[in-house]
């Protein structure tokens, strides 16, 4: 699925002067490269036990990146690091001044099937092919892909080192989260909207009491699903 960048209001700010110096290492960390035009790739729901893994990819235009831009994702860091709020407010930036922008996702049935780590690497590397171009350079949070038609480096703690890394974090975990709150709706009584798929004692103990749902993966041995007959 290709998104299409949008007009985006301001970037956020919570008057940290340490936040806005963070996004700015990560994209000067891109810079140093030396490569017009970087992609970088994460994923968001490799751990959970219910619902999608969502692979994002994200490629900045260092030749056409203006100072203003990178001043408007000044707070840009690992999705993790941030607040929902948060990272609600910074996905349209991100939408706004990313070359391309590309998710995909897969299904706990095919996790299932094809295994997690495969899986992983597969997404992310199709998610990458949808925004790569000529001469780029794709940055991957901790894998080398096989089969990548472009160059590529592994970066260990990538979504906290690389611009392109950490935006790709920022939609791949945006995307995630807005499923499985719709999701919540659609499957009532797991709670997903409050913890979105991952292993909290509340999901382990919904797991218990109600069984599993058509989002839950059969494939992992959890201890709440050692305890269920499937």
């Amino acid at each position: 699925m290709a998104v299409t960048p949008t007009t985006a209001p301001r970037a956020p700010g919570n008057g940290n002067a340490g936040r806005r110096l963070g996004g700015r290492r990560l994209f000067n960390f891109d810079r140093r490269l030396g490569i017009r035009f970087v992609a970088g790739a994460d994923e968001a729901g490799r751990g959970s036990l219910a619902g999608p893994l969502v692979a994002a990819a994200v490629l900045f235009d260092y030749q056409r990146l203006r100072p203003r831009d990178v001043r408007a994702l000044g707070a840009l860091n690992d999705s993790k690091q941030h607040t929902p709020e948060m990272r609600e407010q910074l996905y349209p930036v991100v939408l706004r001044i990313a070359a391309r922008v590309a998710v995909a996702s897969r299904c706990p049935e095919r996790i299932d099937g094809r295994g997690l780590h495969v899986t992983n690497l597969r997404a992310l590397r199709d998610a990458l092919e949808r925004v790569a171009t000529a001469g780029c350079i794709c940055l991957v949070d901790g894998f080398r892909l096989a089969d990548l038609p472009h160059r590529q480096r592994a970066i260990v703690d990538g979504d906290a080192t690389s611009a392109a890394i950490a935006a790709a974090s920022i939609v791949a975990k945006v995307t995630r989260d807005r499923f499985m709150h719709r999701a919540d709706a659609l499957h009532p009584g797991w709670d997903f909207a409050s913890h979105v798929g991952y292993s909290t004692p509340e999901h382990r103990a919904a797991i218990q009491g109600r069984g599993v749902s058509p989002l839950h993966r059969l494939s992992f041995q959890s201890a709440a699903y050692q305890q269920l007959a499937l």
